[in-house]
């Protein structure tokens, strides 16, 4: 007898991004997907990032940004639009919410969070 499917898809892994230890937890549910990048064991900073729904055309779509909990800062919304945008896109252009709790916000590092989040890909 075969277990049945989760209801709750998540997935985890820890990595080491500029010598930072890094944890990356994305959780699919029916009209989101959650990812926590953290650098610091916590939830930190909510963004909702959204696809225009306007735009039905994914390579021209635009992503809006809204911090709901934490610290509201231009730095924020572009980190998130670089780690959120491809899964929303990859996930049919479902929204993403991202909590960031980082200490390194370099491009390098981005690019590395980026392939860790790939690796916990539940959509």
């Amino acid at each position: 007898m075969s277990s049945p499917e989760p209801i709750i898809r998540s997935k985890q892994t820890e990595t080491e991004v500029n010598g930072v230890s890094t944890q990356v937890i994305c959780t699919e549910f029916s009209n989101y997907i959650f990812i926590v990048l953290t650098q610091y064991g916590k939830i930190g900073t909510l963004v909702s990032v959204t696809p225009d729904s306007r735009s039905n055309d994914i390579s021209t779509s635009t992503i809006s940004t809204k911090v709901l909990l934490g610290k509201d800062e231009p730095l924020t919304h572009v980190c998130a639009k670089n780690l959120a945008t491809f899964v929303s896109q990859e996930a049919g252009n479902r929204p993403v919410l991202l909590g960031l709790a980082l200490k390194d916000f370099s491009l390098e590092a981005i690019k590395q969070m980026k392939d860790a989040i790939k690796s916990c890909q539940v959509w």
